[in-house]
């Protein structure tokens, strides 16, 4: 057989389509005979050694087919290792170490290597002696090519499972430290740091001094692996990512090595850019985690005085920078460019003396520069930019778009974009000067510079998508611009923006797009209805803005549509296979489901199939993208892309359709269950969402069929997942993770309430876990050794991190009886209110004061609430009157809707502090200019009210009220409000028939308001049919001094039945 064998792998080398097909055939068939794996190690060793199976002489293979026969081996090894004898398992591993010490051919050992490590797999090293002593004797050996190929070997099998090798580590260290010394030998230098690199994340605290040791002759060999062979000593810096990921207490005694090494590549414009980009991300990484030691250790200042000479390097002459170039299509946020990265560097410090410097430079490519920080700034310091200085920066880059120079044009979009995407909401406040500005800078551009097209639509379509009806008075010149782009241009490029941005003007525009919707729909279902390869980009886009559409344009216009876009996506998926359509694809399900769930039920068993396929494939992933540190995700896998907005989808899709996921929830459940400790963080991330997700549709389904197999299926789901919950908040390495499960936590509580604690055992863990995260003890916020992240650095992640933990404090309060949750809000008040004192941050005061506002308001609803409130009230009243009397508006405006929470929860018993209460509030409404906090205070004035309506002065109190009526910012406080005048009218109905002409213009603004609920508006119809059935004079006299629109909506209001 292996003389047939090697003449098939002979015609699969040939350049002939017919000859490879026929070879192809036969060898399928050749693999079902029992022989083909000795005929394999034949061929693979071209040997005539009579241990080899066979007692044949071969003939001289080439190494193209040795090579092909290694890898077919590795191939038929790894699918069935279990199924080949225990005499033949001896012989192979023989066979394979004979074959790779006689090879010559670099590739062949290269596979070879490669079939040893699957092997090693399965044979530990301990069953394989003879793989350690070829290990050990080839790596030590005085003829360098030996000494490669051991490095080699080693490298694969370590790569493909390091902790089997974990007694030797050691040993391997000595040696590695041995052969960093061997400059001569580039190779053997390439080998040895992939190997230290595959075993850094699971060395223990015996290796670490050994490995602190090495670092500087590790710099060193890198110096001269970057002479050799600058491609392979890219890939070998990826050392210090891995040991700053895993242990970054190994390389802390040589920061500053490390930096001014990769300083010196990053500078060095004779160094291709890759390996320049990976020195600067290290820097990056570096800094992320370790701020505080750069600063201590004095690096900042060589860090910025390399950075910004890269930043503001001009091209060579002739050339431009990559995002500079009119046929670049990105808009220009990756980092695979030095320019880019340096600017990454920069933002980590606040550096603005160096940028103005830039900015007011007669160089063109200094004002970029000076750009480029500013837009990454903005990402990296966006506290800082949005409350001190977000103005003058704003004018900055809005003068920059006039700049005579198109580089600096471009850089200046490009911050507009950042600024837009990282600035919010204070960046939409200059709505009026940066949209005709944005608008006419895109009508003055020429269409077929593209490159320069692309970064007008990124800066325009990141500042409206969150303009909301601020965007009406453009709607007409922004829709004509997109859908000329859509019917009058060839350019696909150009469709696929203008796709983008009218999904951008949907999420503001939302109902307003309405008049626009049907010539953008049948532009969208064109597009979607090809197969043609080159559409693919501006498909994956239309799908992409259908989503958009579908969950804002109105459940009334889209809902026709439902079924017809659903079937667009089936059929895409089963006629394109591409990942980033597919993940398309689950958005646009996913939207559907919010609008006409009863669409997706006949497709669920092919919506299911298709994402848990998704999740359980490993296609397009390698170890070195799924294990990389956050600075090597410069390019996004889009088989990661598509298992994230699968675990997205899957849930939103079980809530939405209810009782019809029924029969997909078990193994949907199970599947996005393993995906918890995915290696990708946003993976992990989507997946915990979708768990949470998972069980609030089990509640959901209970409630509307409250079965007792329901029932249990719900206990079941909760006791499983809420344990699971407080562990990854407690261990999670990742911050984002960590707020999207406590977001998720919170979501799953709202939604089941006391049924998530009928286990008691969940109500202590949740709230312990509450309390860590706010004594800063979980391990995502431990600095790892370091005195303290930098705060400008890490300010806003705590802030978020604590608030998502904090907004679970009244939700736990609202979902058990008061006396149980007692003592764990006894132990979490303190934490709470240490944030409200006026040296912490206005982020904290607030955070403070809102949550004790919100904590108060659940106690008003749950059994034992007021006597908890009670008790707490000579704690609380103090920190919430200070807040009252804060600087800070939304201080304010959360301290006084916690007074009025506080009157509502402790009823009688605060009745005593009412005097004072009131007086603060009068002295703040006589002075108060903020709309937001005198509507607040109208609804404290009401919580008063409504709690002890003897306690309050009612003739002075309820006109000063009305006065302030209708509410202008915070309309859910129209409940409160209208509660309150209701009641007021059945117990004291002169004092409002006397106030009847503002409380009827207040209500014509709350009746047909789409922001108003139900219930309010059913509130307000009964008092003004009231008004109308018993004082038609004065209610009448209220109406004629009113608009004609607020007059028409009390007309509809009151014939309404």
């Amino acid at each position: 057989m292996t003389e047939e064998l090697e003449q098939i792998l002979l015609q699969l080398t040939q350049p002939d389509n017919a000859v490879i097909q026929q070879a192809t055939a036969q060898l399928k068939q050749a693999f079902k005979d029992p022989a083909i794996i000795p005929a394999l190690c034949a061929v693979m060793s071209s040997s005539q050694n009579p241990q080899v199976f066979y007692l044949i002489s071969f003939p001289h293979f080439t190494s193209q087919i040795r090579q092909s026969a290694a890898v077919m081996l590795r191939m038929r090894v790894k699918k069935h290792w279990k199924k080949i004898s225990p005499n033949d398992r001896e012989s192979l591993k023989g066979v394979v170490l004979q074959a790779f010490m006689q090879e010559s051919e670099h590739t062949v050992q290269h596979s070879l290597s490669q079939l040893c490590a699957v092997m090693v797999k399965h044979e530990t090293p301990d069953r394989w002696p003879a793989l350690l002593q070829l290990l050990s004797q080839s790596t030590k050996s005085s003829n360098p090519h030996d000494r490669q190929v051991g490095l080699l070997l080693l490298n694969k099998v370590m790569d493909s499972n390091p902790e089997l090798f974990k007694p030797h580590y050691c040993q391997l260290l000595q040696l590695f430290s041995a052969v960093l010394q061997d400059h001569n030998n580039p190779t053997a230098l390439y080998y040895c740091i992939l190997t230290l690199t595959a075993i850094t994340a699971y060395t223990g605290s015996e290796e670490m001094n050994q490995m602190r040791s090495i670092i500087p002759s590790l710099i060193v060999a890198l110096k001269h692996l970057i002479k050799a062979d600058q491609d392979q000593a890219s890939e070998a810096m990826e050392v210090f990512n891995e040991l700053m990921e895993s242990e970054v207490s190994i390389i802390l005694p040589h920061v500053a090595d490390i930096v001014r090494f990769c300083l010196e590549v990053g500078s060095d414009t004779t160094l291709n850019d890759s390996l320049r980009v990976k020195a600067l991300s290290c820097i990056a990484f570096l800094i992320k985690l370790k701020s505080k030691t750069v600063l201590k250790q004095k690096l900042l200042n060589p860090i910025l005085q390399a950075i910004f000479p890269i930043l503001t390097a001009a091209p060579p002459p002739g050339e431009q920078d990559p995002e500079d170039d009119e046929d670049d299509s990105g808009d220009g946020t990756d980092n695979d460019n030095p320019k880019h990265c340096a600017a990454q560097v920069g933002r980590s410090y606040l550096i603005m003396p160096l940028i103005q410097a830039c900015l007011a430079s007669d160089n063109p490519y200094q004002r970029k520069g000076g750009l480029l920080c500013l837009a990454v700034l903005a990402e990296g310091c966006a506290d800082h930019i949005r409350t001190k200085m977000l103005s003058s920066v704003l004018q900055t880059v809005c003068q920059s778009l006039s700049d005579s120079n198109q580089v600096v044009r471009c850089a200046g979009l490009f911050a507009l974009g950042q600024f837009s995407e990282h600035l919010q909401p204070e960046v939409s406040k200059y709505c009026a000067e940066l949209m005709p500005l944005l608008l006419g800078y895109l009508s003055s551009l020429n269409q077929a510079k593209v490159g320069h097209v692309t970064k007008a639509f990124y800066a325009l379509e990141n500042f409206m998508e969150n303009l909301g009806s601020d965007i009406e008075p453009y709607l007409p010149t922004l829709m004509d611009t997109m859908l000329s782009a859509l019917n009058n241009t060839e350019n696909l490029k150009i469709k696929e923006l203008a796709v983008s941005a009218i999904g951008a003007i949907a999420n503001a525009a939302k109902e307003m797009l309405v008049p626009y919707f049907p010539p953008v729909i049948e532009s969208l279902k064109g597009f979607l209805t090809t197969t043609t390869e080159e559409m693919r980009p501006l498909q994956t886009q239309s799908l992409d803005t259908l989503s958009v559409l579908a969950r804002t344009i109105g459940k009334d216009v889209f809902s026709p549509l439902a079924a017809e876009c659903v079937q667009l996506g089936l059929n895409l998926t089963d006629t394109i296979d591409d990942p980033d359509l597919r993940r398309c694809t689950y958005s646009l399900y996913s939207a559907v489901s919010t609008v006409s769930p009863d669409c997706l039920t006949p497709h669920l068993t092919a919506i299911t199939t298709v994402m848990l396929l998704a999740l359980k494939s490993n296609e397009g992933i390698t170890v070195g993208n799924i294990y990389a540190a956050p600075s090597k995700f410069s390019v996004e896998n889009a088989y990661i892309d598509e298992k994230e907005d699968a675990c997205d989808a899957l849930g939103e899709i079980a809530f939405n359709t209810g009782a019809a996921f029924q029969p997909f929830l078990e193994s949907s459940f199970q599947q996005v269950y393993e995906m918890r400790d995915y290696p990708h963080e946003d993976v992990r991330r989507a997946a915990f969402g979708a768990i949470g997700q998972f069980c609030r549709a089990q509640h959901k389904v209970w409630k509307e069929n409250p079965t007792e197999a329901n029932h249990q299926a719900l206990f079941k789901l909760l006791d499983m997942v809420l344990p699971c919950f407080v562990e990854t908040v407690r261990t999670e390495h990742e911050r984002q993770v960590v707020m999207g499960v406590l977001e998720t936590m919170n979501n799953v509580i709202k939604s089941c309430k006391e049924e998530a604690f009928k286990n008691p055992s969940h109500l202590k863990e949740i709230s312990h876990v509450i309390r860590d995260v706010l004594k800063k003890k979980t391990v995502c916020q431990d600095g790892g050794g370091d005195e303290a992240d930098d705060e400008d650095q890490q300010a806003e992640y705590d802030a978020m991190l604590q608030e998502f933990a904090g907004e679970g404090i009244p939700l736990l309060a609202s979902s058990v009886p008061a006396d149980s949750f007692a003592p764990f809000l006894n132990d979490l008040l303190p934490l709470i209110m240490s944030k409200a004192k006026s040296s912490c941050t206005v982020a904290d005061r607030s955070f403070s004061v809102g949550t004790i506002g919100e904590i108060l308001q659940a106690l008003v609803s749950v059994s034992g609430g007021r006597g908890v409130a009670g008790r707490l009230s000579n704690r609380l009243l103090p920190v919430l009157v200070a807040g009252v009397k804060d600087s800070d508006p939304e201080v304010r405006n959360n301290s006084v809707f916690g007074l009025g929470c506080l009157a509502q929860a402790a009823g009688p018993i605060v009745v005593s502090d009412y005097p004072m209460m009131l007086s603060v509030f009068s002295n703040l409404l006589a002075k108060e200019s903020d709309l937001r906090v005198i509507d607040n205070l109208c609804a404290a004035l009401c919580r008063m009210i409504l709690s002890n309506m003897g306690a309050v002065p009612l003739e002075q109190v309820v006109p000063a009220l009305v006065a302030r009526l209708p509410l202008k910012e915070d309309l859910e406080e129209n409940k409160t409000v209208f509660s309150c005048l209701a009641m007021l009218y059945t117990h004291s109905p002169d004092l409002i028939v006397k106030l009847m002409k503002p409380v009827v213009a207040a209500s014509s603004h709350v009746l047909g308001n789409k922001d108003v609920d139900k219930e309010t508006q059913d509130t307000v119809t009964k008092l003004i049919k009231d008004f109308a059935q018993h004082h038609s004079a004065d209610f009448q006299s209220a109406v004629i001094s009113l608009a004609g629109e607020q007059q028409a909506k009390l007309s509809t209001a009151i014939s309404a039945s």
